[in-house]
């Protein structure tokens, strides 16, 4: 895993530009810090970082060919799991290659297919390609967008990079964030290609983009399909297996210490039992890591989201598929450490308001990479499987919004409601939702015949992988490669993606329960506890000493009036949160509270150009 940059400017030679393009490079020093280059020739510049996963010493990059019609180079992230298959045929057609790592299969590829590589391989990575002999930079993006990348078109040519802060980095970006920036940060809706920041995009997931000196061109070269589905529950459920047992086996391959990510649901209890098995076939041990925090087991209190508290359903699972397990307990100091916070904003670049489950994200991440560079996680498999509450909620089903919306604003309430009466009146957020759901429903194809409930499941799978996931994928990305962790999502395998999608919401939910098809192909494997066991999101701290703690943070910024968030907060609603004798007591005001504190941290660290208006 590494963090790629570049700079292409169609008018100038941009030999004198290196420390312009050192600095964008040095802003993902945390993605990669294993190794840095940079490599400029005429009009271009391309800078990488690398975290070293797969062929240590032979992997360095920015990766050249030398060709008589002219250079090609590539700056790569992430991994191409099939790269065996694909560097055994492009051997066959003649290529030599100099290395073992995935990077140089992914550049001769591109010099025998050109931009048609992009379908042929089969992983999480995102890579840009400058080609002299052609005069362009190509850009590519896996499938489900697992790795980020973003560009900035200038008035001669683009900026890009795996994260804003590298092209934010350049001079010729401004830090400017638009009434409809501020909409896509107060709305969790993800529409395709925004980026936040004024002028600059976010390259799509399936998506190639070609710049030359005729501009920017998009091209899809894989997209979500409506096909039919005709294998009866057997051969499903067996299918589903066969799948994961091939994903699993690819997405263990590694140079580096590999471990897994436990929660003790269904999704990362069966990931972890599938990388037992075949680790243990080879007498080795699995390593895997779960988060918990001070005192939570015994003092759980369950709520309509979470019934149960983690910890005894993870250590069942270690026991079963006998891991080499670690829970990282985090207290609540921890938790609400500014540090931490500002951490998690750097990492991401912006305000994304996740509290404490960003922090507790970050520091389980730093606390793994203690010890491995790898991790498997069971990320998105109730997006691929139908997982979550809302797929069985009959209003989330019939609404006319974006389905997770419906749950977040039942049990969540709005985070949105310490902002100033007269911003929310401008950003009409409820317009900007209900728009960015009828442009998302809008292409999404019926089978002939399809009853309405299966078409609505159809709808509803569909906004959850093409939106939903996409935001969780890049929360993980950010927080793991902000401490050099490599984070793999089996279940975001594109062949499975693909075959379940297509699969009736009948034979998804056969036995009335989430994910049947992920539990049945699964269940040899599984301790009966959790086999059982109702899906529990990702864990929330209930301890109230950090609830106190963001209110004394509150307090402490209130005493600071011209700070420039108070632009966007109304400190009255502040205070109102603020003047009780207890710790705030809903969601809604603890979500409030680190959304103010994220907002300020954020504007302290970035110093945005903000234009509401």
């Amino acid at each position: 895993m590494c963090g790629i940059t570049g700079w292409i400017s169609f008018d100038r030679d941009l030999g004198t530009q290196s420390a312009a393009l050192d600095a964008m490079t040095e802003t993902m020093a945390c993605r990669g810090p294993d190794a840095h280059d940079t490599w400029i020739q005429g009009p271009a510049a391309l800078g990488h970082r690398r975290l070293a996963i797969i062929d240590l010493p032979g992997g360095r990059q920015p990766m050249t060919v030398d060709t008589p019609q002219g250079s090609v180079c590539l700056v790569y992230s992430g991994e191409a799991y099939n790269f065996t298959e694909l560097r055994s045929e492009l051997s066959g057609r003649g290529h030599r290659f100099t290395t073992r790592s995935d990077t140089e299969v992914v550049l001769r590829g591109y010099l025998e297919w050109g931009e048609r590589i992009a379908e042929r391989l089969n992983g999480m990575y995102a890579f840009a390609v400058w080609d002299a002999r052609q005069d362009r930079l190509l850009m590519i993006r896996d499938r489900m967008g697992v790795k980020p990348l973003y560009y900035y078109p200038t008035s001669d040519g683009v900026l890009f990079g795996s994260e804003p802060k590298a092209i934010l980095a350049n001079p010729q970006a401004t830090a400017r964030v638009t009434a409809d920036g501020l909409r896509e940060l107060f709305t969790m809706v993800k529409t395709p290609g925004h980026a936040v920041w004024d002028g600059m995009a976010e390259v799509e997931p399936g998506t190639v983009v070609t710049v030359d000196r005729t501009g920017v061109h998009r091209q899809v070269y894989w997209e979500l399909e409506t096909r039919p589905h005709t294998d009866d529950r057997d051969t499903t459920i067996a299918t589903v297996r066969s799948l994961l047992d091939d994903i699993v086996r690819r997405q263990l391959v590694a140079d580096v210490p590999r471990c897994t990510l436990l929660s003790g649901g269904l999704d990362s209890s069966a990931m972890t039992a599938l990388a037992a098995r075949q680790l243990g076939a080879h007498g080795e041990k699995v390593r895997s890591f779960a988060v918990d925090f001070v005192g939570r087991t015994d003092n759980f209190v369950a709520d309509e989201l979470r019934g149960t508290p983690d910890t005894p359903f993870v250590h069942d699972v270690a026991r079963a598929a006998h891991t080499e397990h670690q829970d990282i307990v985090l207290d609540p100091q921890a938790l609400a450490d500014p540090a931490v916070r500002a951490n998690m904003i750097r990492a991401r670049d912006l305000p994304t308001g996740f509290g404490d489950m960003d922090a507790s994200l970050y520091l389980l991440f730093r606390a793994i990479r203690e010890q491995s560079t790898v991790a498997l996680s069971g990320e998105s498999a109730d997006e691929v499987f139908g997982g979550y509450q809302q797929f069985f909620d009959e209003e989330a089903r019939r609404g006319t919004t974006f389905p997770w919306l419906v749950r977040f604003g039942r049990h969540f309430g709005d985070d949105t409601e310490v902002l100033r009466p007269e911003l929310l009146g401008t950003l009409d957020l409820g317009g900007y939702v209900a728009d960015n759901y009828r442009t998302a429903t809008a292409g999404i194809s019926r089978l002939d015949g399809e009853s309405d409930l299966e078409y609505r499941m159809r709808r509803i799978s569909h906004l959850h992988l093409t939106r939903f996931v996409r935001a969780l994928l890049d929360r993980k990305d950010r927080a793991s490669m902000a401490v050099g962790l490599e984070v793999r999502v089996p279940f975001c395998d594109h062949r499975l993606v693909e075959y379940v999608y297509n699969t009736p919401w009948a034979l998804k939910s056969f036995d009335g329960r989430e994910k049947s098809l992920l539990r049945e192909a699964t269940a040899d494997l599984l301790p009966r506890s959790v086999y059982d066991r109702v899906k529990s999101p990702y864990p929330s701290t209930q301890d109230p000493r950090y609830a106190a703690a963001l209110q004394d943070q509150v307090k402490d910024l209130l005493t600071h009036p011209a700070h420039p968030v108070f632009a966007l907060v109304d400190p009255n609603r502040l205070r109102r949160l603020l003047h009780r004798d207890s710790p705030v007591s809903t969601q809604a005001e603890r979500r409030g509270l680190e959304r103010t504190l994220d907002l300020a941290l954020w504007m302290d660290l970035y110093r945005p150009e903000i234009r509401p208006n």
